[in-house]
């Protein structure tokens, strides 16, 4: 009897050939080849698009256009608020520099500072936008705001 070994393990699906269509009766799918009687798609050539209803008004007709256009200037923006400036500070500073050197902004990407938290130390905040709380806690706190153009 033979040993089995991994170079003599046979797959169960190993030899099935995939079933062939379109030649004749005698193969099992002969004759309509599974497209069923007459109609539209039993013919050859185009096929029906995804939208096609059948004739009726198709959704993508059916439903209204929006109006306009919307200009292509979007840009992603990192909000920080006042409670995680410490943990990102460098030095007392916190700029655009030091949050991509830490992976936390790609480039391209905004800088905001919101006022949620305290701000707890005197830090130099280096950002694009800030709000207007945010603001005055930093300047009470004794720190410097800079925005970047």
């Amino acid at each position: 009897m033979n040993e089995t070994n991994l170079h003599n393990i046979v797959g169960s699906g190993r030899y099935k050939t995939k079933a062939r269509s379109g030649r004749g009766d005698s193969a099992g799918r002969g004759s309509t080849s599974g497209r069923g009687t007459k109609g539209q798609k039993a013919r050859t050539g185009k096929k029906l698009s995804a939208k096609f209803e059948g004739g009726q008004m198709p959704l993508v007709q059916r439903i209204a256009k929006k109006k306009g256009f919307r200009a292509n200037r979007k840009f992603s923006v990192f909000r920080l608020n006042l409670k995680d400036l410490k943990r990102y500070a460098v030095d007392g500073q916190i700029s655009l520099e030091g949050l991509k050197q830490r992976g936390l902004v790609l480039s391209g990407t905004k800088v905001k500072v919101l006022g949620e938290g305290e701000a707890q130390a005197n830090l130099t905040v280096q950002t694009h936008f800030i709000s207007a709380s945010a603001r005055k806690q930093i300047e009470a706190a004794g720190g410097k705001v800079e925005i970047i153009q």
